[in-house]
């Protein structure tokens, strides 16, 4: 059944500009037009005035965590924490809610120190004093660093290795690793809750940006139940790769129950705002401290080699510029020119990516996915940590635009909430919540950051013929726009809601007015 949406600002993000009617047949889109000629051609097609709504292709997520976001359905949120007792009051009353006792796990998710009064991390004597035997999780919105209690500790072998509760990068993830895992309805609920959480903000794919071996069951499980409603692309880190092409080979770059596997990650250092971001010139306030290496040169050109030889993707977390002149360097000694550009290479991040950097990044084929929304959330942060001048040049789009590299935006879900639009605006405006313009030389035009989030996403996933833009012949992912991005006032770009969002032609999510 053909169905004709007229009457409409369509922004194709394809090559037909902004047109004003498209048609939809079996979940795929098959014309797109003018109103005068689409009605005309399709006089027998079922009809549906937008009376001028902006459409748009759905966003796509170029780099989140599904399974860390649906856990945070599970756990007490620290978002608006402001303080050590709001923390403490948070874990209290969800403590007592769900009536957890000695021995048994208390995890929060969400808090930033940069963002507390105390301006330091919580400790583990804080959260023994409060919840003596249980063991309690604070993990860090960066996803790379956790206030862990003794009774956690212990829980997960890990006890001795911390700083007063605190563990970062490596020794963080691999406790994480550790702790309980849902079962059941729970967890079925909560993945459910996770993906209408994305389809809210107009999503219809989204990223596992680092599966482990842990979460096969977990997978198993969603696959075997169709608990997918919305395209998921699963990254394995490099050492669990091959134990989930073995337990997946349906799923080996061909989705099968909304679910494939794109490839491999690494991980090769921290997080700016905890300054574990692999620099070449020390934080601010410092001569030694320059960050995290998490990986050796010849482990880079391993996993390098490797998803040549597999002809899989790789992606790259690099922050500090240090990290990627890493993946730079080793990816020159490790692999020719071509054979980079056939596996796409991603590196994820790219906050202090330098401008110097990326001539290199385009020699090489690799996709620089920045988290832009950083400029909001943690420019400031950035500004205390490297300085104005460094911190200026932060996730370098205005630089990458005008080199001819294509690029993608990501919000690295659940540090924070997958909202496209708001990312948008970063990207546009570069202002931190202290009202900072974080140079104004690598704003870019709201065009370019709307392909950042459509159409580059698709390239970069392999998947461009079939999304990314209203175009004939693929999929029908589209959603409906409160307010036209491109003719809105850019300091209001982070208004604009989604009203609904549509999958194969299908509606999957609408705005409650």
């Amino acid at each position: 059944m053909k169905t004709v949406y007229y009457n409409a600002n369509v922004i194709t993000m394809g090559e037909n500009g902004v047109q004003e009617a498209f048609v939809c047949e079996d979940g795929s889109f098959i014309d797109v037009g003018t109103n005068e000629r689409i009605l005309s051609v399709y006089p027998d097609a079922a009809k549906i005035d937008l009376n001028q709504q902006t459409v748009m292709p759905s966003f796509l997520d170029a780099h989140s965590h599904l399974s860390s976001y649906a856990n945070t359905f599970l756990q007490a949120s620290l978002d608006e924490a402001e303080s050590f007792a709001d923390i403490l009051r948070i874990l209290g009353k969800f403590a007592e809610d769900r009536k957890i006792r000695n021995g048994e796990w208390l995890i929060a998710n969400g808090y930033d120190h940069n963002c507390l009064k105390e301006k330091r991390q919580p400790t583990k004597e804080m959260l023994d004093d409060s919840f003596p035997g249980i063991c309690t999780v604070l993990q860090h919105k960066s996803g790379h660093f956790g206030v862990f209690s003794s009774a956690a500790l212990r829980a997960t072998g890990m006890e001795g290795k911390d700083d007063d509760g605190y563990l970062k990068e490596n020794e963080y993830v691999d406790a994480i690793k550790k702790l309980p895992i849902a079962t059941g309805q729970d967890m079925a609920d909560a993945y459910k809750s996770a993906q209408l959480a994305y389809a809210s903000y107009g999503i219809t794919t989204i990223q596992e940006g680092m599966m482990v071996s842990q979460m096969i069951p977990i997978y198993n499980m969603l696959l075997s139940q169709n608990m997918f409603m919305l395209d998921v692309v699963g990254y394995p880190q490099i050492a669990d790769a091959d134990k989930f092409y073995d337990a997946f080979p349906q799923c080996n770059d061909t989705y099968y129950a909304n679910f494939r596997l794109g490839g491999y990650k690494i991980l090769m250092d921290g997080s700016p705002q905890g300054r574990t971001a692999w620099m070449k010139t020390p934080y601010e306030g410092s001569t030694d401290e320059f960050g995290v290496s998490n990986m050796t040169d010849d482990a880079v050109k391993d996993a390098i080699r490797k998803s040549i030889t597999d002809h899989r993707q790789l992606l790259a977390h690099c922050n500090g510029d240090m990290a990627a002149e890493q993946l730079l360097t080793c990816a020159d000694e490790a692999a020719t020119v071509e054979d980079l550009a056939e596996i796409r290479p991603v590196l994820i991040h790219g906050q202090l990516l330098a401008t110097n950097q990326l001539p290199r990044i385009k020699k090489y084929g690799i996709i620089p996915s920045f988290f832009i929304a950083h400029c909001y959330y943690w420019g400031d942060t950035h500004i205390e940590n490297f300085g104005y001048e460094r911190a200026r040049k932060i996730s370098p789009a205005g630089s990458a635009l005008k080199d001819g590299i294509m690029f993608t935006f990501h919000q690295d879900t659940p540090v924070i909430k997958p909202d496209m639009m708001r990312t948008v605006w970063c990207a546009v405006n570069r202002i931190t919540k202290n009202g900072v313009v974080l140079g104004d030389d690598e704003r870019i035009p709201v065009i370019e950051a709307l392909k950042a989030v459509t159409i580059n996403v698709a390239r970069q996933y392999g998947e461009d013929k079939t999304k990314g833009s209203i175009e004939p012949r693929k999929n029908a992912d589209f959603i409906i726009l409160s307010d036209d991005p491109l003719t809105s006032d850019p300091m209001k770009l982070s208004e604009i809601k989604v009203v609904k969002t549509y999958r194969c032609g299908k509606c999957i999510y609408e705005r409650k007015l």
